[in-house]
């Protein structure tokens, strides 16, 4: 047996080291890309836990100082609508609501929730409506206005 036969050649030699190199290479580069998602992630993460943080501090304050018809309800501030009085302004309701019976009076007729949206600027999407119909129920049934059958209300002034 000859020597140089014995062993691998030089270039076999090479052509493995390469090979392995270039599978440790691909192994890195997933490794790497991985690192790099996570750190997006946790980029994404940082954010919108900043963005909650923000949000609770603004909610913690919006309740912390009540603006005037507003109150406390289950820690959440509400507008307080008060029953109507003989003789009572609508002057005594808080800012929202005065807008809302501006929009009703100046009606030629009873009107629908989407109309009251319309007068207000408001958007018609189902929530939006939903809460609006709220508030106008609200004022109904505080005396503010009549709900007739239909759901549509007119003021009682």
């Amino acid at each position: 047996m000859e020597a140089g036969h014995a062993k691998p050649e030089l270039r076999e030699l090479i052509a493995a080291r390469r090979t392995e190199l270039e599978l440790q290479a691909e192994k890195l580069s997933q490794q790497l890309q991985e690192v790099r998602d996570e750190l997006e992630e946790l980029t994404v993460a940082e954010r919108v836990a900043r963005r909650l943080a923000e949000q609770l501090h603004a909610e913690t304050e919006r309740e912390a100082t009540p603006s005037r018809g507003t109150g406390q309800v289950a820690g959440r501030a509400v507008l307080l609508v008060p029953q109507r009085e003989r003789g009572a302004d609508e002057a005594v309701l808080p800012a929202d609501y005065q807008r809302i019976m501006k929009v009703v009076r100046q009606a030629d007729g009873p009107v629908m929730v989407k109309q009251v949206c319309d007068g207000l600027g408001i958007s018609t999407e189902r929530a939006r409506a939903e809460a609006m119909r709220s508030q106008l129920n609200r004022l109904a049934e505080r005396g503010w206005l009549r709900k007739l059958a239909d759901g549509k209300f007119t003021t009682t002034l």
